[in-house]
């Protein structure tokens, strides 16, 4: 059978809504008209979508299954859709997407110098995106951290990022200079595998009102600084890769050369960040060694802002 990609939309906004009248408000149509273009849909599938009650719609789990599909089927759409309209116009266009944390503008400096007729577009990414946006065609280029599935595209190593532990300032071991994973053992993490959160925000709203801890890159810390949390290094926490990525059958127009000049640029900037790191952790542990935990006032918390500043300070 051939896919009604009008109908797959209006199922979309029922799932969403969960609610015919709020959908059909939503797509601009009538009331009765979304029901029976979702019943026509439901029989030319064979299945039921929604169990439908007086006050909502449910998906059933072949609902669930098509709404999974559904979401990467438009969004594939519409961006092949814009892409052709672009070529009608005769444009050229890069989306580049990034890690929470990750600085692509000096490489789009660099690139635009020399390729200014291109148009530039940032797409940042959520937490557990990662390799998405490659696949479906919202974004050209990725600028992302390890691990993701790397299956069906070209990746280009930049460097590699520190670890630190994100603490509330209240944690009993937010007074301390450095941490190793034993530490941490018997805390609870927050990552994907324990909670997902839909934001960074979420996450280190999370932290701050003490449901766990979580290990975050370096230049996340930097980005995000709070009074009520302490970032902390773990001298033994294994460092994540930083790369490049494209879609294996996507390197053409603007890409290849954006991957020359990104490569040179990143990696120059990467390994800068990575010695400077390298010097502070140092001096910390020394300080660590040499001061304990007599730095701190009574309350500990002269302590923890200065492990804080210096955290921050690295990730600058």
């Amino acid at each position: 059978m051939d896919l009604d990609l009008r109908k797959l939309r209006y199922f979309v906004a029922v799932a969403e809504h969960r609610q015919f009248g709020r959908a059909a408000q939503a797509l601009f149509i009538a009331q009765p008209v979304l029901s029976r273009q979702i019943r026509a849909f439901e029989q030319e599938l064979g299945c039921l979508l929604f169990t439908r009650t007086t006050r909502s719609v449910e998906l059933t789990p072949a609902g669930r299954q098509l709404y999974d599909e559904a979401r990467r089927i438009t969004t594939v759409v519409d961006t092949a859709l814009r892409r052709v309209h672009e070529a009608e116009r005769g444009e050229q266009r890069l989306v580049i997407a990034f890690s929470p944390g990750l600085h692509v503008s000096d490489a789009i400096r660099a690139f635009t110098a020399s390729h200014p007729k291109v148009q530039i577009d940032v797409f940042p990414l959520r937490w557990w995106e990662q390799d998405a946006p490659l696949r479906d065609g919202r974004a050209h280029v990725g600028y992302l951290r390890r691990p993701f599935d790397d299956s069906g595209l070209r990746t280009v190593p930049i460097g590699h990022e520190t670890k630190v532990a994100c603490l509330p300032v209240t944690h009993p071991l937010a007074g301390r200079h450095t941490l190793t994973s034993a530490d941490l053992d018997g805390e609870s993490i927050l990552d994907v595998r324990t909670r997902r959160t839909s934001s960074l925000e979420e996450k280190f709203e999370l932290i701050a009102s003490g449901q766990g801890l979580a290990l975050v890159p370096l230049s996340v810390a930097g980005s995000y600084s709070r009074p009520d949390l302490v970032y902390l290094p773990v001298t033994d926490a294994l460092p994540v890769e930083t790369c490049l990525a494209v879609p294996e059958s996507s390197c053409t127009g603007p890409v290849p050369d954006f991957l020359e000049i990104a490569t040179a640029t990143l990696r120059r900037h990467s390994a800068d960040a990575e010695m400077e790191v390298g010097a502070e952790v140092e001096v910390e542990v020394e300080e660590a060694g040499t001061t304990g935990p007599a730095a701190s006032d009574d309350s500990g918390h002269q302590g923890r802002t200065s492990d804080a500043r210096a955290v921050r300070r690295l990730a600058e």
